[in-house]
């Protein structure tokens, strides 16, 4: 969300028997490890689903990829965890959403991981998807819910035993969003959602808000981290003033190429600050980048100066402090400024989707924040959308859409938010019904409740993951008697 993020995003892998599905479900069986090292078994099917769900000239398929674990399924009317995949490969996300995993043998659940199209392996017109703007025409979350909705009917029908069951949709970041939102515009497929780190309100929420939650994490981690990392701006432009400043950055950060200009660094360096804030995780963890526990305390650990220190000394300690992030297993011989997090995010499509109708504003003003002051500029953003893909965003089309904050007709939708996430800032972090629940997650980072259960997990973690469970119970059991 955002260019940057990521956004932000994971899913869960699966093993299954063979499904007596039709001849357009192709299947593979893969088992797979995640970074903790466990081991999760899937199927890969590849579903024929239409290009464009809404309009009659365009009559295409392609095939959308899903991964589908039937271990602990109790079949005939069990129920099914749908992913709501985001922006990225699905069997990454898969690896990196152990809570599925974890509650599965519990609720006797099936699990289902769909790719969103236009990403992974899911390309409606296959290498040609991203060649222009025609193509990507169809990537929308509109058409992506449709392609969830239209899956799910299409498992009901040809599994044995799931004619019955109840589908709990589930995602998280982008795929959060996703997950409300397909509870919201189709009821019937879904009984209920669990939207973690959503930022379903990012579009209408004052610009500045995102970043003051970055700053806070940095403000709260270590003494004059914040500040210092406010004053290193100054103190870029200073130094690099000349060819032999630039130059000296170069060296000091160990960028494998040469900067050339101090806007790229800093560009660089404030999509890293933004990142540290999102998997700042209370154990070693790999989500973006192979991490320490706790690494914004590590980061800030660094930057512990006192306002008398010189540019250089300061940007040593920056310098330092990026490492954490970039270099935590000292396994790297340079930093690549072009290469902030994981390469299984699909930025372009996220940079397409934020161009036409995910119009998420970010401004900053180097005093509520500890960023240079870089106003929302809309016409702007929409100038260079046009230049790079040759469209122009809707600037209030996601509130038209999907309600804004208008929401409360709909029901049975978890919303939770760690209030360390920056992406916090964009989501419903108050209930606003009985069915309708919000839960903040005292020292969580982005969607830290979807991942595996850690012995390193606070208590306002492990409290949430029990209640998710006691709604998700609580919902089968309505549709039963539905």
């Amino acid at each position: 969300m955002r260019l940057t993020s990521t956004a932000l995003l994971f899913l869960l892998l699966v093993s299954c028997n063979a499904l007596a599905l039709k001849p357009q479900l192709l299947g593979r069986h893969t088992v797979q490890t995640d970074s903790h090292h466990r081991s999760v078994s899937y199927k890969t099917f590849y579903f024929d689903q239409q290009i464009d769900h809404f309009g009659f000239l365009e009559n295409g398929t392609f095939k959308q990829r899903y991964l589908l674990n039937d271990q602990h399924w109790h079949k005939e009317g069990g129920p099914i965890l749908f992913y709501t995949g985001n922006e990225g490969d699905i069997t990454w996300f898969c690896n990196n959403t152990g809570f599925m995993w974890d509650v599965a043998e519990e609720l006797g659940a099936m699990l289902v991981f769909a790719e969103h199209r236009y990403y992974g392996e899911s390309m409606p017109f296959g290498e040609e998807s991203y060649s222009n703007a025609k193509y990507l025409n169809y990537l929308t979350s509109e058409q992506a819910l449709a392609d969830f909705a239209v899956l799910i009917k299409a498992l009901k029908k040809t599994v044995p035993g799931a004619q019955k069951s109840s589908v709990i949709a589930i995602g998280g970041s982008y795929g959060g969003m996703l997950a409300a939102w397909l509870r919201m515009k189709y009821p019937s497929a879904v009984v209920g959602a669990l939207a973690a780190s959503a930022p379903i309100l990012q579009f209408i929420v004052p610009c500045g808000e995102f970043y003051k939650v970055v700053t806070h994490d940095f403000n709260i981690s270590g003494t004059n981290c914040s500040s210092n990392i406010r004053r290193s701006w100054a103190a870029i432009d200073r130094v690099s003033e000349t060819g032999e400043g630039l130059q000296w950055l170069s060296q000091e950060f160990g960028l494998c190429s040469p900067l050339k200009s101090p806007e790229e660094l800093k560009a660089w360096l404030q999509e890293t600050w933004v990142n540290l804030a999102m998997v700042d995780y209370p154990y070693e963890a790999n989500f973006l980048q192979p991490l320490p526990a706790w690494p914004v305390k590590v980061v800030c650990a660094n930057l512990k100066f006192d306002t008398g220190v010189s540019d250089k000394q300061l940007l040593n300690g920056i310098s330092k402090a990026v490492r954490v992030y970039y270099n935590y297993t000292g396994d790297a011989s340079c930093l690549n400024t072009s290469q902030t997090a994981t390469g299984n995010l699909g930025f372009l499509g996220w940079y397409y989707q934020s161009c036409t109708e995910m119009v998420m504003p970010m401004c900053t003003d180097g005093i509520a924040d500890m960023f240079e002051p870089q106003p929302w500029n809309f016409q702007a953003f929409s100038d260079d959308c046009y230049n790079l893909f040759g469209v122009r965003p809707r600037e209030d089309w996601a509130e038209i859409v999907y309600g804004g904050r208008n929401i409360s007709d709909h029901s049975n939708i978890i919303f939770s938010n760690g209030n360390l996430d920056p992406w916090m800032s964009g989501g419903v972090t108050k209930s606003l019904s009985k069915s309708l629940i919000a839960i903040m997650i005292n020292g969580g980072a982005h969607h830290l409740d979807l991942r595996y259960n850690n012995e390193y997990d606070p208590e306002s973690v492990i409290t949430t993951r029990a209640q998710e469970v006691h709604y998700f119970m609580k919902w089968i059991k309505q549709a039963a008697f539905d």
